[in-house]
């Protein structure tokens, strides 16, 4: 089940199955896809957070983690998005476009299971952060 919504930082595809999303943005079915969350306590079942980031991921807002594990996971907080999230836990999530083009709200509708959202727009994308051990890096 592919749903669209209204994500803190764009209009973005939710599902359960990775595979799902992929193939929907004609893209290789194994490449990764984010995880997002409204729970922190779902890190535990997700990853491994190196000691020295856990005040940093606990506190950052709309920011994205590329954990030791290689997953990518951002924990939603405070807006309509995260009330989703908590009551239904994570799901893949991506933007709600073709692999390699802009935002189309008519296409985006018409190959969605379910529309949670009546407006979309994209907004800033998320920051990224790789960190493992001591090191962070910033992928964007």
């Amino acid at each position: 089940m592919i749903y669209l919504a209204q994500t803190d930082t764009t209009a973005g595809f939710l599902s359960k199955n990775l595979e799902e999303i992929n193939i929907l943005k004609d893209r290789a079915k194994d490449k990764p896809c984010l995880i997002t969350s409204a729970k922190l306590s779902e890190l535990q079942n997700l990853t491994r957070v190196p000691k020295g980031f856990k005040n940093l991921v606990r506190r950052a807002k709309k920011t994205t983690f590329i954990y030791p594990n290689h997953q990518a996971i951002r924990i939603v907080k405070d807006c309509k998005h995260a009330e989703f999230l908590s009551q239904n836990g994570f799901f893949y999530s991506s933007s709600a476009n073709q692999h390699g083009k802009k935002f189309d709200e008519i296409w985006a509708k018409s190959v969605a299971d379910v529309i949670l959202d009546q407006f979309f727009f994209e907004g800033t994308p998320s920051k990224i952060l790789k960190i493992r051990g001591k090191r962070k890096l910033k992928i964007r």
